[in-house]
């Protein structure tokens, strides 16, 4: 039995801030940030958007009546979580409707958790082949104004129906995967801004991409010949990369500039929303199906994905006869033509104008947001959500 994925789609706020201004408002020269660490736009979260709501609008272009009577299991992957007990993927089982007979849980691993969800998927469909699962990677990735962190923030949620006998891109076996205890990347449950030793993270990404990547080798016989592409957790564009050429050489030089000219086209998507940490390497992968035209079913694609902390895992998936037809291009297209561009001040100002921190009640202007689910303030400390398609 095939398991895989059935159904993709993604959501980014409405709002940007060019990296071009960016940098010139930092003082840096602006090839640092579109060439050094190749990214050209960055997502800007209104007040009225969070990892709760990013996620639901994701969900909510790609699931139809029949997901929603077979959909038994939300699997929520966020380290930008809403509440220390319950879980995000509660909040978006009842702003899409779901049937109630389901499970719904949030999982955590830095930028792996919704990797995570996607294995656990894959055995829930093992055991209940007629099922389906939502999983849903969605984040706001926030190092502060004026840090070393800021050119790579963003937001954005990548949503996947998983099943048997998936429309898209069939799941294979043979996971290579691999965790160490390390100090990388952290947020302490006090601070909404995070920490990072960003030379140390990408050393260790690179250690970790090799490592498994030859553990797979060894486990399976295959090399890069194999793989048509290979997509990577994107925490910013030039990282993949940076892991992609430390084993270029392996292959044959037809092979290498396969692997090259397919990354960066993997990389588009990501170029122009930032990082969204638990959503990224999906959205990488969005980025690849829905932009390389002649991309040939029956294609083996690999992906690595990495968690700081750190969880790192390669994988690799196959693509399914006539998958184009149910990807949903025209609607992401319309949802980047249609972002309005912010100047850096408007930007600051809405990076700083954040939820009260001590509980108080306040009601949101979602009138000013076009997505379809909104936060709409807060309310004897519950977040007050509201889906306008009701």
């Amino acid at each position: 039995m095939k398991i895989g994925i059935d159904k993709i789609g993604f959501y980014a706020p409405h709002l940007y801030v060019d990296m071009n201004k960016l940098a010139v408002a930092r003082n840096v020269e602006p090839e640092k940030f579109t060439i050094g660490i190749g990214q050209e736009k960055m997502a800007v979260p209104p007040i009225t958007q969070d990892a709760v709501t990013l996620a639901a609008n994701a969900a909510l272009e790609i699931i139809d009546e029949d997901d929603k009577e077979k959909i038994d299991f939300v699997i929520f992957g966020t380290e930008s979580g809403i509440d220390h007990s319950k879980s995000s993927a509660v909040y978006v089982h009842q702003l899409l409707g779901l049937k109630p007979n389901a499970r719904a849980v949030e999982v955590k691993q830095a930028c792996y958790g919704a990797t995570a969800g996607l294995q656990m998927a894959k055995g829930h469909i093992a055991l209940n082949p007629d099922s389906k699962v939502l999983v849903l990677g969605a984040d706001i990735a926030r190092y502060g104004l004026n840090t070393s962190g800021e050119a790579t923030q963003g937001a954005g949620a990548v949503a996947m129906v998983i099943s048997a006998d998936p429309k898209i891109m069939a799941l294979e076996e043979n996971n290579v995967y691999y965790t160490n205890d390390i100090m990388d990347f952290w947020r302490p449950i006090y601070s909404d801004q995070a920490f990072v030793d960003g030379k140390f993270s990408n050393e260790q990404y690179i250690a970790f991409f090799n490592k498994v990547w030859g553990q797979y080798k060894e486990m399976t016989g295959h090399a890069l010949e194999d793989f048509e592409a290979i997509c990577y957790h994107l925490p910013y564009t030039k990282m993949g990369l940076k892991a992609l050429r430390t084993v270029l050489e392996e292959a044959p030089e037809n092979v290498q500039d396969r692997l090259k000219e397919n990354y960066q086209i993997s990389t588009m998507y990501n170029r122009n929303v930032g990082n969204i940490y638990t959503g990224s390497l999906y959205l990488s992968l969005l980025s690849l199906l829905e932009r390389k035209e002649d991309l040939a079913s029956g294609s083996r694609i690999g992906m690595f994905s990495y968690g700081s902390g750190a969880v790192g895992e390669f994988f690799t998936g196959v693509l399914q006869p006539n998958y184009r037809e149910h990807l949903h291009l025209a609607s992401h297209e319309s949802l980047f033509a249609s972002r309005k561009e912010v100047s850096v001040e408007e930007y600051e100002e809405i990076f700083e104008n954040t939820l009260p921190k001590d509980g108080a009640n306040i009601e949101l202007d979602i009138e000013q947001d076009p997505a379809p689910i909104c936060l709409a303030g807060v309310n004897d400390h519950m977040r007050q959500y509201v889906n306008k398609n009701n």
